[in-house]
């Protein structure tokens, strides 16, 4: 079974298309029927994130931590204690290609971290989304780590001791961590997602608030 993490805070404007292209990605037939099971990890939400997942049929989880290390790790180790084989990670903001899944395995890697497009960057300055084209390596071979674009085996993760309680940085802790136990990590460009540049970041630190330095920089 794969198992796909979704960490989520208020996301109710953005989830829908999220679990959309998850669905999709789950039934390629590359996949050849094998089970894939979506849960999203309701951490503090207060609005209509949940009644969404729900209605899409994925599973959930609710906590109160407002930690997305440890909505990852509870995520994880849900999937991991049923028995996935591999750990495949994105953001309520984002949208993976109906490819994605399948890209992560062919990699025949412990791990796999996946570049990011930008689907819409009107609410920035001009000069933040040249700064991105310019500095940002959407190819093979990159060193990027998002956690909208993260895959593992359940092997490799937990001989990484999993993804620590952090408020962010969480994705490039648990690579560090899989560098150090010699994981085989494919720095990859083909399982594609685009992903939110919006300027309510759901993570002091994340892409977003790179992104708002960037503008006042």
């Amino acid at each position: 079974m794969i198992g796909v993490i979704v960490p989520a805070h208020n996301e109710e404007a953005l989830l829908a298309p999220c679990l959309a292209a998850l669905i999709e990605a789950s039934r390629h037939a590359d996949l050849a029927g094998e089970a894939v099971r979506i849960v999203v990890v309701l951490d503090a939400c207060s609005d209509f994130t949940g009644a969404i997942a729900r209605a899409y049929g994925v599973e959930t989880l609710t906590l109160k931590a407002r930690n997305v290390g440890i909505a990852r790790a509870t995520g994880a180790d849900f999937l991991l204690a049923d028995g996935a084989r591999w750990l495949a990670f994105t953001d309520a903001d984002s949208r993976v290609s109906p490819g994605w899944l399948v890209a992560q395995l062919s990699l025949d890697a412990d791990a796999v971290c996946g570049s990011i497009a930008v689907d819409d960057w009107t609410a920035h300055p001009h000069s933040v989304r040249e700064y991105f084209r310019k500095t940002y390596v959407d190819a093979d071979g990159h060193r990027h780590v998002h956690g909208a674009n993260l895959g593992v085996s359940a092997e490799a993760y937990r001989r990484a001791g999993g993804f620590p309680p952090l408020t962010c940085s969480e994705d490039v802790a648990l690579v560090d961590r899989l560098i150090a136990t010699g994981a085989r990590i494919a720095w990859s460009a083909a399982p594609r997602v685009i992903t939110s540049a919006r300027k309510a970041a759901r993570a002091r630190g994340g892409f977003g608030d790179t992104l708002a330095a960037w503008a006042t920089g």
